[in-house]
């Protein structure tokens, strides 16, 4: 069994050279990802697609090879095909005979042949050939040029016939890594998971700047955010977390910030302690999730004196998003049900603020401030690679919080995502076992029984030991991490 990875269609409209060096970074990317599924993966590039052969006896990863190769950047679509070897176009439709007989059997179909090598034959000969023969021999109304019930499409390379079963729609955009490096402020919240994802799909290495406002809690369910969103698209590259403790700012801002400037001085100061971070790191420009008018320091005025604190370019993919459409988006890529459960603390501070702030005044604010508050901030922050974020669960999740037993009333949550789940499902017997993903878990977890503990379980253990920790930190006792 083999998939044949097409190309995104703006990778082939590149110059020769670009265009093979990012078919190269994707094969690499490819294979980066693959190993960590299976280490048998084979990975071939060749001129317009790259071939990936599953394991010969392991037909059953079909499925998460298929599944991981359609959330890696710069794939326009994947097919799944069976390989046999040819001799004639009669040989071909003896093939293709039983393979389809039963599936046009009382349906219209059609045959859609692409070819490549030297024959004496061309492709429209084999779908004559080979319609003609399935039509006359099956049980089929009737060939359909235009919208058949069925389309039989096979693929014929030099020698090798490529019966296609099934057409996987990839993630498009670039190979990762093809583009700079970006530094992504996310919250937790709708904004930041979506804008953060549009540049791992751009094929930029996205690293995480949090700005921790709300302690504890607020960092485990951001690290969730960005776990989740590195480990499904951006998985191929390491990248950076880094976590700055931002209470002291708050703080003084509290205190010594007039009331209607707090939001506009907010955003300056997370700015300017980005770009510090982002300078050490040789990184040259900031992601925010920041939509046009969404709230009151997004209005294009308030924009201008957020962007005057840096000289560093301040990228904005959402701006002209509307908040449901960035809702949209959330939900399909994976982080809608994490950003429902994390508050926006930047909007905790706003007392009637101003949409119209004036640069000289907001900089007069700000010379209220300490005179090394940014340095102290910055110098606090904890950089982590975030592959790390598994063993500072494991660190974190204590023996009596981690079981390997079930006991009598128990009950398991498989927390991982619905095709996982379905791929592999956790049977045990005489044990209840619930399938919430961890993406929903922290809106869905307050309506269960009380009275009953319950065991979180994923094949890997980390979003398990996240879910568990912020579900602690939320104040529930009846929750253990369960590794069998």
């Amino acid at each position: 069994m083999k998939f044949i990875v097409k190309l995104y269609p703006e990778i082939m409209m590149k110059s020769k050279s670009v265009r093979v060096r990012f078919t190269k970074m994707l094969e690499t990317n490819i294979r980066n990802v693959l190993k960590n599924v299976d280490e048998g993966a084979k990975v071939l590039r060749q001129y317009d697609r790259i071939v990936v052969k599953v394991p010969i006896d392991k037909p059953e990863l079909c499925d998460a090879f298929a599944d991981r190769l359609s959330c890696i950047p710069g794939i326009a679509h994947i097919v799944q095909v069976s390989e046999y070897s040819f001799d004639s176009i009669d040989h071909i439709y003896q093939q293709t005979l039983p393979i389809y007989r039963d599936e046009i059997a009382g349906k219209t179909f059609c045959v859609r042949v692409k070819r490549s090598g030297k024959h004496d034959f061309n492709s429209i000969d084999v779908e004559r050939y080979v319609g003609g023969g399935l039509n006359q021999h099956t049980d089929a109304l009737g060939v359909k040029l235009k919208n058949p019930d069925v389309t039989v499409n096979l693929e014929i390379d030099q020698d090798k016939l490529y019966m296609v079963e099934r057409r996987i729609e990839g993630l498009g955009g670039f190979p990762m890594a093809t583009q700079e490096d970006v530094l992504s402020l996310i919250s937790g919240g709708f904004d930041s998971g979506v804008s953060s994802f549009q540049f791992i799909k751009k094929g930029a290495r996205t690293h995480y700047c949090f700005f921790n406002l709300g302690g504890a809690q607020h960092e485990i369910g951001v690290k969730q955010v960005a776990y989740h969103l590195w480990k499904k698209y951006g998985e191929s590259h390491k990248v950076r977390f880094i976590s700055v403790p931002f209470e002291p700012v708050v703080e003084e801002i509290l205190e010594r910030i007039d009331n209607g400037q707090m939001g506009v001085v907010l955003k300056r100061v997370m700015m300017r302690a980005a770009t510090r971070i982002a300078d050490k790191f040789g990184i040259q420009a900031l992601v925010t999730g920041e939509s046009l008018g969404q709230v009151s320091s997004q209005t294009l005025t308030n924009l201008n004196v957020i962007d005057r604190s840096t000289e560093l370019l301040i990228l904005r993919p959402l701006i002209t998003m509307d908040k449901q459409d960035i809702i949209n988006q959330s939900r399909i890529i994976g982080t809608e049900d994490f950003a429902k459960s994390i508050p926006e603390y930047c909007g905790v501070i706003s007392q009637k603020p101003t949409v119209k702030a004036i640069l000289s005044k907001v900089e007069a604010e700000e010379m209220k401030f300490s005179e090394d508050l940014i340095e102290r901030v910055v110098a606090s922050a904890v950089v982590m690679d975030i592959r790390d974020i598994e063993a500072e669960m494991n660190q974190q999740v204590t023996e009596t919080e981690t079981v390997n037993n079930v006991a009598s009333g128990e009950i398991i949550i498989d927390v991982r995502a619905p095709e996982e789940e379905e791929r592999s499902p956790l049977l045990i017997d005489n044990v209840m076992i619930k399938a919430i993903p961890f993406f929903k878990l922290a809106t869905q977890f307050a309506d269960l029984d009380k009275s009953k503990t319950y065991l979180l379980y994923c094949d890997r253990g980390v979003m398990s030991k996240l879910q568990a920790l912020y579900l602690v930190e939320q104040g529930y006792t009846n929750v253990k991490v369960y590794r069998p």
